[in-house]
């Protein structure tokens, strides 16, 4: 049994001791396991669990590493942690401070890629229909590439070679690196508010660079430089790495070209071939002139060996004895005309002189006398026929009235409650009844008949 403690540590000291022999023991590890418990809060800092089949371990990723982590973190995902053991003193539990985060299996970079694209393309930002027509012979073009590549001086090479007469801008930024795909971001959102403002026309915009791994690519795959070429008024061309590179800047363009070179191909044909084009426009121009020419005088040497040229007195006498003609026939015309007109408006005159108001009122009172005759006559007929219906109605009512039927000696009794009595099973003896006669009416007990 112990006598005493020797030394007595502190929570906050012992966790301190432990702390130290566990960074100590373990400065930097690599840990696989799978992410679960994932939290994300607003500062920015990740907070998760790596765990196995048999055990689990709290893992911390502060913001700024996290900054760098290319994919999307989500419970369930395996992943391969390179950091520092500690023990979180507070809650006197050990944990991974994690620097570095890869998923496990697929590249941290390819999954990066796959994952932008799923959402971009959702979103519509690689649909046809949003594509801009590339211009046949573009003037202007302007140009987003490192200006000590590769990429530059094939690219003007092959423009050299087939159109010379093209007024090339170039913007120069980094195409790799950190910071590379703001700087591509943002010279194409320059090229665009120069355009805008008339400053720097531009027909169409490349951006491009030689070829490289996926990481030296990496800038292009960024998600600031696809939203920089979605907004662009200009029709874009990408033109980055090797045929078999694809970039999510490749999706989003309006047109991909597969090197830089395919790119300047692409954008404007060789001289040559225009020349050639407006000989043959020349050509068939003049072809058809001289066709138009040629029918042109077979027209004109028909009219002139026409009778019109070859006797024009004789055909302008015949006018004239057609005027001739025309003006006999139109006064022979106008006269029938205006005779017809005549007898037709002294028709309407006499029709008018029996349609004038005098001649209307005179006929309407004739009506209205006569409808006023038909009206008596008519109640008179019905006066008199009422009458003698209202008469014969009057000695019916008086007929059957309970007054002519008392006045003939008849009478109606009546009991205490003033029911008609209309049998003698209706009163008993002793019952008050009410006798009613033509000049009033009594009462009377009702009494047995004497035996």
């Amino acid at each position: 049994m112990p006598t005493g403690p020797a030394q007595v540590l502190s929570v906050t000291e012992l966790t301190r001791r432990i702390k130290g022999a566990l960074e100590d023991k373990f400065p930097s590890v690599w840990v696989e396991g799978e992410i679960s418990n994932l939290r994300t809060p607003q500062s920015g800092h990740v907070y998760f669990t790596l765990k196995d089949i048999n055990a689990q371990l709290a893992a911390v990723l502060f913001r700024s590493p996290a900054a760098g982590v290319k994919f999307k973190l989500q419970d369930g995902l395996a992943v391969i942690a390179f950091g520092d053991i500690s023990v979180y003193e507070r809650q006197g539990q050990y944990q991974i401070i994690v620097r570095q985060l890869l998923p496990k299996g697929l590249g941290a970079l390819q999954l990066a890629f796959e994952e932008l694209k799923r959402r971009l393309e959702k979103e519509g930002l690689f649909a046809a229909e949003r594509k801009k027509p590339i211009p046949l012979l573009p003037q202007r073009i302007g140009l987003v590439t490192s200006p000590t590549g590769a990429a530059i001086r094939d690219f003007l090479n092959v423009i050299g070679r087939r159109f010379p007469n093209v007024h090339i801008v170039i913007n120069p930024v980094r195409v790799q690196g950190e910071g590379a795909a703001q700087e591509i971001a943002a010279a194409i959102d320059e090229f665009n508010a120069l355009n805008a403002a008339g400053t720097l026309p531009l027909d169409v915009l490349i951006v491009t660079r030689g070829g490289g791994s996926l990481e030296d690519l990496w800038a292009f795959n960024e998600e600031v430089v696809a939203r920089a070429i979605a907004r662009s008024t200009i029709p874009t061309i990408s033109a980055i790495g090797h045929e078999i590179d694809f970039t999510i800047a490749d999706f989003v363009a309006d047109l991909r070209a597969p090197t830089p070179s395919a790119a300047a191909e692409l954008v404007v044909k060789a001289k040559e071939e225009f020349v050639r084009q407006l000989r043959d426009c020349q050509t068939r121009l003049a072809k058809d002139l001289r066709f138009r020419v040629a029918d042109m005088r077979r027209i004109l040497t028909e009219l002139a060996s026409s009778y019109v040229f070859q006797q024009p007195a004789q055909l302008i006498r015949q006018y004239q004895q057609e005027v001739d003609d025309l003006r006999h026939r139109l006064g022979q015309a106008t006269g029938g005309a205006l005779a017809g007109q005549r007898s037709r408006l002294e028709t309407a005159s006499a029709k008018f002189g029996l349609l004038s108001p005098q001649s209307r009122v005179v006929g309407w009172n004739a009506r209205l006398d006569a409808d006023q005759r038909r009206l008596d006559a008519g109640f008179d007929q019905r006066w008199q026929q009422t009458t003698h219906r209202l008469a014969q109605a009057s000695a019916k009512l008086d007929l059957l009235s309970p007054k002519s039927t008392l006045e003939r000696g008849y009478s109606i009794t009546r009991t205490a409650d003033g029911k008609i009595v209309k049998t003698v099973k209706t009163v008993k003896d002793g019952d008050l009844i009410t006798t009613l006669v033509v000049d009033g009416e009594f009462e009377s007990e009702v009494k047995p008949p004497k035996s």
